[in-house]
Order: structure tokens, then C-alpha cells, then sequence
């Protein structure tokens, strides 16, 4: 029975349709609330907080230009603030296409590299690449580390989308089931 349903699992495979849905499930799963709730954080006050992202989302996104102007982000440039509104937006809105799946490999390509941009900012801008444990290794029986662990099994997770597309139940095969 078990080898008839692993057979059944190999034959929806086959027509690329399982695996990448499984991978959203698992980033959904996994992931799409840890991003919101990120997100979350670095939205400013009110309705249209959206737009104007708080202080404290400067200081996550760049530690190093916040303290060099004591923490006013008034200061910081206009590059800096728009850095910091499509990082926002694109922890909202990048998890959410994967999700129903809609445009699955760009926004998981996407993700990709937020997620590299992050783990360089947790490293180099939060000062983690001096603490052992932040960085990690792999092969060291200890599966905890920050980003050598951690974030290399969710941008796996994300290249399994990038390569395969959305798959099935996703609204990028309901869209484009006819495109090439």
C-alpha cells in the first residue's frame, strides 16, 4: 500500500506538478508568517503606514547609516528610504504571490535574494558573522545555525519553486496553462 502511494506520488512528479506545490505548502508553512509579522514591524503609523515605514524599519534594514545619524531617519537618504519601502512591500507581497501561487518563480526568485540580503544584513550590518552560532557551518551536527542551516533550507525550498513553477492548484497553471 505504502510503495502504490509513493509510486502515485512519483507519477504526479513526473508531470511537475506536485513537487512545487509541496514546496509552497512548506514556505507557507514555514515562512509566510515569520515574514508578514517582519513586515509588520517596519510598517509607520496609521493607514498609511504602508508608505511611510517606521524608524525602527531603517535601524533593521540599515543599522549602520541609523547609528551614524543617531537614529533619525529624517536624515537618511532618499535611496535609504526606498530601499526600506520595497523591503517592506516585498515581504508582504513576495510570500503572498508564492502562496497562490501567481508569478511563483519570479517571486520565489525574489525571496531568493531577500533572503540573501537579509542573512548579509543579520551578518555584517547586526555585527552576527562575530557570534559562532549566527553564521554556522554545515556538517556540524548541529542543524541551528542562523543562516548556514536555516537559510540555505529555505532558498531550497524557493529553487525548487524557481525551477518547476508554481505546479498544481496555483493560479499561474489556471492563467497560463496554454503558455509555452
Amino acid at each position: 500500500m505504502l510503495l502504490r502511494h509513493i509510486l502515485l506520488f512519483h507519477d504526479l512528479d513526473k508531470n511537475a506538478l506536485a513537487l512545487p506545490l509541496l514546496a509552497r505548502i512548506v514556505f507557507a508553512g514555514v515562512l509566510l508568517a515569520y515574514f508578514w509579522a517582519s513586515a509588520v514591524t517596519k510598517l509607520g503609523d496609521g493607514v498609511m503606514g504602508i508608505f511611510s515605514p517606521s524608524s525602527g524599519a531603517c535601524a533593521q534594514i540599515f543599522p549602520g547609516a541609523m547609528e551614524a545619524v543617531m537614529y533619525d531617519a529624517s536624515q537618511l537618504s532618499i535611496f535609504h528610504h526606498f530601499v526600506v519601502l520595497a523591503g517592506t512591500w516585498a515581504e508582504f507581497i513576495l510570500p503572498f504571490l508564492i502562496v497562490i501561487g501567481l508569478f511563483s518563480r519570479l517571486a520565489a526568485f525574489g525571496m531568493m535574494g531577500f533572503i540573501i540580503v537579509q542573512s548579509l544584513t543579520d551578518l555584517f550590518g547586526h555585527g552576527g558573522i562575530e557570534h559562532d552560532g549566527t553564521l554556522g557551518a554545515w556538517f556540524d551536527r548541529a542543524p541551528d545555525s542562523l543562516i548556514m542551516d536555516q537559510r540555505a533550507l529555505w532558498v531550497f525550498v524557493l529553487l525548487t519553486i524557481v525551477l518547476k513553477g508554481g505546479g498544481a492548484l496555483s493560479l499561474d497553471r489556471l492563467l497560463f496553462r496554454n503558455a509555452t
